[in-house]
């Protein structure tokens, strides 16, 4: 609690007028700075509200920080942000028309997403962790960064994902599997989706910790050091763009609908920041059936026995049947994680992003 009595004002105001003046940019060049993809999910009006409730408690906000004298630099740059924003066009920003681009940022995306995460899950790993983390906690910067790379490049992962396996869908397409699924009711179809999709992901993801050349690749997602709901982002990008490739092609190839493969994306999506997430609540025989917090730090603990366990991100299921299923009965959780060798992945993204290309190592340099 004191953490948030000193820093609360003046970070939240800093954020706030961080993410205004970029959602003025959004405004005046969305055919460059929005996702085509995204801009269907929400409505101008609903994006202005939010401008709008951004500038007001910027200013409110960074006000009785520089009152309280409680970070006054950095608050005052939160309020300077907004007021350029303000001078932009604030909430009254108009959108015209605008053509379409073949190539975009998805700062739109990058905007809301991390506006709502950091709206439910602050609070949520507040009052609900398992370990007393700062906000701000070793690699948050590191760990941000992969987040707004991730969002912003959104539209170019996308495209990567779509020329990956397109082609490959088109050679292997089954006729007779397509009309069976699309023939299923649409929760059975989704409930399907879901299962087949955590298969691939799971064997893939046993690949990544078993191949060496793959396991360099992956050991930048392993490297975080604290899990909360910010660190799952920290994924290279060559594995995000594998992962979402070899994850995608079964549901186009057996025929899953646009619809459903859609909101298996967003269920990813959302479920991915749930494993990670610093919060410890008892699910009791609901974590045999759903992949929760617990499951999957277990994943990540650096502890040699379970190096090689719970692969899966949805159903624990896929586990059983793979024979990497390991959860400790009485409710435990890690007391450490990371790679077993710390020193084996450097800090930073972009030394992380360079170190799977530097160099030849087994991969018992980085586990043994």
């Amino acid at each position: 609690m004191p953490f948030l009595h000193r820093l609360f004002l003046p970070y939240t105001a800093y954020l706030l007028g961080v993410l205004s003046l970029l959602s003025v940019l959004c405004f005046r060049f969305p055919e460059l700075l929005t996702s085509q993809e995204f801009r269907a999910v929400y409505s101008a009006d609903f994006a202005r509200g939010m401008l709008l409730f951004g500038l007001v408690a910027t200013f409110i906000l960074g006000t009785a920080a520089v009152l309280r004298d409680e970070r006054r630099a950095l608050a005052l740059t939160g309020v300077g942000a907004a007021a350029l924003a303000v001078l932009l066009g604030g909430a009254d920003v108009q959108v015209g028309e605008f053509a379409r681009t073949p190539y975009s940022l998805g700062l739109d995306w990058f905007i809301l997403s991390l506006f709502f995460s950091a709206l439910v899950f602050i609070p949520l790993e507040h009052y609900l962790s398992r370990r007393k983390l700062a906000v701000l906690r070793p690699g948050w910067r590191t760990d941000a960064t992969y987040f707004f790379m991730s969002h912003v490049l959104v539209q170019f992962i996308l495209i990567l994902v779509t020329a990956s396996t397109s082609a490959v869908a088109a050679a292997i397409a089954i006729p007779g599997v397509e009309d069976a699924v699309g023939s299923m009711p649409g929760w059975a179809q989704f409930l399907l989706a879901v299962f087949v999709a955590d298969l691939a992901q799971a064997t893939l993801h046993r690949a990544y910790h078993r191949i060496s050349t793959l396991w360099r690749f992956h050991a930048v997602h392993h490297s975080s050091r604290d899990l909360d709901w910010l660190a799952g982002s920290r994924v290279h990008f060559v594995e995000t763009v594998l992962t979402r490739s070899i994850v995608v092609l079964p549901l186009i190839v057996l025929g899953f609908s646009t619809p459903i493969v859609n909101a298996y994306v967003i269920l990813v999506g959302l479920q991915a920041v749930v494993a990670h997430a610093n919060i410890t609540v008892s699910f009791g025989w609901l974590e045999y059936v759903l992949v929760l917090p617990r499951y999957h730090h277990w994943h990540h603990a650096r502890h040699v026995d379970y190096w090689d366990r719970n692969y899966a991100i949805h159903l624990p299921l896929v586990d059983m049947l793979m024979g990497s299923f390991k959860l400790p009965r009485d409710g435990s959780w890690p007391e450490e994680y990371g790679v077993l060798r710390l020193e084996t992945v450097p800090q930073g993204i972009v030394a992380q992003h360079l170190m799977p290309f530097r160099g030849k190592r087994e991969y018992e340099d980085y586990v043994a």
